[in-house]
């Protein structure tokens, strides 16, 4: 009995001191994906979308939940968060050739169709951020016209 009693005031230590470290939040001030919605011009439902099911995970700011302040949680989401920026962040679309807005464009079709994102983990707290097949469609065929711009451009000289 002595050795869990231990092994609970080691864990409980560790769990306190542990919520004096966190991690950098990712957080951006303005128009944080002023070059992506520029550029692609989504329509203002698909734009919505995008900001409600997307922008949490792949741009500069990050709207946090309350939890956030609560370790081991925040290291988690800050590991989703740097994981899905380095796959795509709107935030970052001016620094993308055509070519590449273009194939993460296509990524963006394929990862709804698929009903790859948003995670799962994502939608567990975010109910709003679940797509009806309605709004996966309207968000799919943005992007493929989207997708076809660039590829037009990146065939110019």
């Amino acid at each position: 009995m002595k050795i869990l009693k231990k092994l609970a005031i080691i864990l409980l230590v560790a769990f306190v001191a542990i919520q004096f470290f966190r991690p950098e939040q990712n957080k951006s001030y303005g128009n944080h994906t002023k070059t992506f919605i520029a550029e692609t011009n989504p329509p203002t439902y698909v734009k919505e979308l995008l900001e409600q099911s997307c922008y949490d995970c792949h741009s500069n700011n990050t709207n946090y939940p309350w939890y956030i302040n609560v370790a081991p949680i925040s290291f988690w989401m800050d590991s989703h968060i740097n994981d899905g920026k380095k796959h795509l962040n709107f935030s970052n679309w001016n620094q993308y050739s055509d070519k590449k807005k273009a194939h993460k464009l296509e990524e963006i079709v394929e990862t709804v169709e698929n009903a790859q994102m948003p995670l799962k983990e994502y939608t567990w707290t975010h109910k709003e951020a679940v797509l009806t097949n309605e709004q996966k469609n309207m968000v799919k065929e943005w992007a493929q016209r989207s997708r076809a711009l660039y590829q037009l451009n990146a065939l110019q000289p």
